[in-house]
């Protein structure tokens, strides 16, 4: 699938769940990594994770430009466009517009440390730094040391 395809995607659903046009581009974003799609509020564009497309296929995108049109028309119409607001609730039930996508990776996957309690010598898998002068076992409280850096 292409953009110009994409757009075309987006346009039909668009028309289909929500009884109103699309006037803008839908496209294709490579650099998007930790999420489906991306509602542009300036520009009023929509870009796609196509690595969503390639994992889950045609469903999986269909699910993530209805989640993506609830914040566009929902933006332009002057209603409550965020995931906490009511109006973007009910019109996700609405059109059933998952709230979220299926992640691309594990949090094993994405973790790129591993600290490990003095105590007890419970194992943490973390993506990002701790400070381990500040935080301590969640399970007896104890010390934490870097154990690994998982350069990745």
């Amino acid at each position: 699938m292409n953009n110009k395809d994409l757009q075309q995607l987006v346009e039909t659903i668009s028309l289909e769940s929500f009884n109103r046009r699309f006037k803008h581009e839908a496209y294709f974003n490579k650099r998007l990594r930790t999420t489906g799609g991306r509602y542009l509020l300036s520009s009023h564009n929509i870009e796609i994770n196509p690595k969503q497309y390639e994992r889950y296929g045609r469903a999986a995108l269909v699910d993530i430009i209805k989640h993506e049109l609830c914040h566009y028309h929902l933006h332009l119409l002057g209603k409550g466009y965020k995931h906490r607001d009511e109006d973007f609730k009910r019109l996700s039930e609405k059109v059933e517009a998952p709230r979220y996508c299926k992640a691309l990776e594990s949090y094993e996957q994405r973790a790129n440390y591993i600290y490990k309690c003095v105590s007890c010598g419970s194992e943490y898998l973390r993506i990002k730094k701790v400070d381990v002068g500040r935080m301590r076992c969640g399970k007896c409280g104890g010390k934490l040391k870097l154990k690994q850096y998982l350069r990745r």
